[in-house]
């Protein structure tokens, strides 16, 4: 998005709410009010999260796909006036580092408060009421929609990733949440 001038770009204002994770760890994005997705690439999230943190206010310059409630953030403005835009990748860096993160067999259930996606719209995952962000791949997130919608109470197993600024569950198995009160089982679940 490095070619996209932000100033001709809308604003939108919120608070901080949490951020997200993307499935190695790093920051790629934030909770805007407790209902709107704001991505950024990860090559930002180091420095997004040294100067801004849940309750602090922001305001976001970007694009917003016609088809997701999401922002792809170009500009993000804290609240000390630093403006951080998204240049591309810095041409001094050789490639990408991905952070060192251990991640570990997790079994999480909840009820999913917000669908989650790619910056272009496509649909990746969910939030759960407990801030657990659940992710995976478009094609196996479309085919799970129904798993990944709000009001949904879902049961996923995979991989789950944990630091200091949120929790991510790489999603390998998700199914219905059993009703607690019953004694039934969860439905079939599907590989992700």
């Amino acid at each position: 998005m490095h070619w996209i001038d932000p100033a001709c770009l809308p604003e939108t204002k919120g608070t901080l709410t949490q951020f997200l994770l993307n499935p190695h760890g790093e920051p790629d994005g934030f909770i805007l009010d407790g209902q709107r997705q704001v991505h950024f690439p990860p090559h930002l999230g180091t420095h997004i999260v040294q100067r801004v943190g849940p309750g602090d206010t922001v305001t976001v310059r970007g694009v917003r796909p016609r088809t997701a409630n999401i922002i792809a953030a170009v500009s993000i403005a804290v609240g000390d006036g630093e403006t951080l835009v998204d240049e591309g990748p810095h041409r001094d860096d050789d490639r990408h580092k991905r952070p060192d993160v251990e991640m570990y067999a997790a079994e999480v259930t909840g009820t999913v408060i917000l669908s989650l996606h790619g910056p272009k719209g496509e649909l990746r995952g969910a939030l759960l009421d407990d801030g657990t962000s659940l992710r995976m791949p478009p094609h196996a997130a479309e085919e799970l929609r129904a798993y990944l919608t709000p009001g949904a109470r879902v049961q996923a197993w995979g991989g789950m990733v944990e630091n200091t600024h949120g929790h991510t569950l790489d999603v390998s198995e998700i199914a219905e949440q059993a009703d607690p009160h019953s004694d039934a089982d969860a439905d079939a679940g599907t590989g992700a």
